[in-house]
């Protein structure tokens, strides 16, 4: 990254653990924190997803570690998300609760400790540079090869995972199912594509109209958040749990941080695409971000929003209700504002043809690497 770019990450980094931190002695306000913790996993899994432009031969992900949305998946998303949820709304009320509970936390303990590794590692890398990498890899039955090889911070950082995991399990603490849903937001929005502008489209309209539905047309949204004890939604505490109380907490969903969150990294992307930076120079170079900057602000506008919605009413509101417009609406206005709509909209960077030049020569070495 350039020296810019590393200073706003690391600074991200600094305010997103901060909160975090600071959570576990003083009730900080629920809109503050749940706009600024929210906010800065988007900007950070969003600058993160930059490696999705780079191809595998020059350093970006291999096939196995990201996954591309088509137009048929993002129909397809509100069904299977419907069907999976309406799955564990009869789980909890036809089975024991506790039990169901113990399966799911025995598995988000075990898939938290590679999420955690993946998003410390990136930070924590920054102090320990070595790249030298320990392990091996090897073969497992119905599994395939395993890539066990760590540098030096991921090594750090993977101890650390397992600590966190293994006291997570058994305390459940809020704190330890804030930083697992912190690192499984973070490695999604990295790792997944929506592959172009009209797939997020796409997604965003249908899974709309999906919270909308499960919200406000049932008790089924409601009644899974609150019974499901795992990190599938971030908790902020409105009164501090003591060692006679549990404490009260008000909840926002992964999927309200991770579907919008895929739509801003994209038009980042896109930023990049228009500022014509060849791939290889995507960590060195600054290019101008009008879509991301106004869409991660429509973003903190769109959660301001149902936060006051929610204080408001005293109800649970279907986030996702105020967050597409604000990111659909804004993404399309500064189209229309730059006479760029039709770029936009037709922007898909799985086209060969819209994907930045490999050609370091074409980057001038005595630009400024900084604006």
């Amino acid at each position: 990254m350039s020296p810019q770019t590393d200073r706003y990450l690391t600074f991200a980094y600094i305010i997103l653990f901060a909160f975090w931190a600071l959570s576990y002695y003083v009730v900080i306000p629920i809109p503050l924190n749940l706009i600024v913790t929210s906010t800065s996993i988007v900007f950070i899994g969003s600058y993160r997803s930059l490696h999705l432009l780079v191809s595998e031969e020059d350093g970006g992900l291999v096939k196995d570690e990201k996954e591309v949305l088509t137009a048929s998946d993002a129909y397809k998303f509100p069904l299977i998300g419907s069907a999976s949820l309406f799955g564990l709304y009869l789980a909890f009320k036809y089975f024991d609760k506790d039990t169901v509970n113990f399966i799911l936390s025995l598995y988000f303990s075990v898939v938290g400790v590679a999420t955690l590794t993946g998003s410390l590692s990136k930070f924590v890398s920054q102090f320990i540079v070595s790249p030298t990498k320990y392990g091996t890899k090897f073969k497992l039955p119905f599994l395939g090869e395993i890539n066990a090889l760590f540098t030096a911070a991921e090594l750090v950082c993977l101890v650390l995972s397992i600590v966190f995991s293994y006291y997570y399990f058994q305390t459940k603490h809020y704190m330890l199912n804030n930083i697992f849903g912190i690192s499984f937001c973070i490695q999604a929005i990295e790792r997944m594509s929506l592959g172009s502008y009209k797939v997020g489209a796409i997604l965003l309209v249908g899974l709309f109209f999906y919270d909308i539905f499960w919200v406000f047309g049932t008790d089924v949204m409601v009644t899974v958040a609150k019974s499901f004890d795992g990190p599938i939604k971030l908790l902020f505490p409105r009164i501090l749990p003591t060692l006679e109380s549990k404490g009260e907490f008000s909840l926002l969903g992964l999927g309200d941080i991770v579907i919008p969150g895929l739509f801003v990294a994209l038009l980042l992307r896109f930023d990049a695409i228009r500022g014509k930076v060849p791939l290889k120079a995507l960590d060195s170079q600054v290019f101008p971000k009008p879509y991301f900057y106004v869409n991660i602000a429509a973003y903190a506008a769109g959660l301001l929003l149902t936060v006051s919605v929610m204080f408001f009413f005293k109800a649970a509101q279907p986030a996702l209700l105020y967050l597409v417009p604000a990111c659909l609406g804004a993404s399309l206005a500064v189209g229309m504002a730059r006479s760029e709509l039709g770029t936009l909209i037709s922007y898909d960077e799985e086209k060969k043809e819209l994907t930045p030049v490999v050609d370091e020569t074409s980057v001038d070495p005595t630009a400024k690497k900084d604006q």
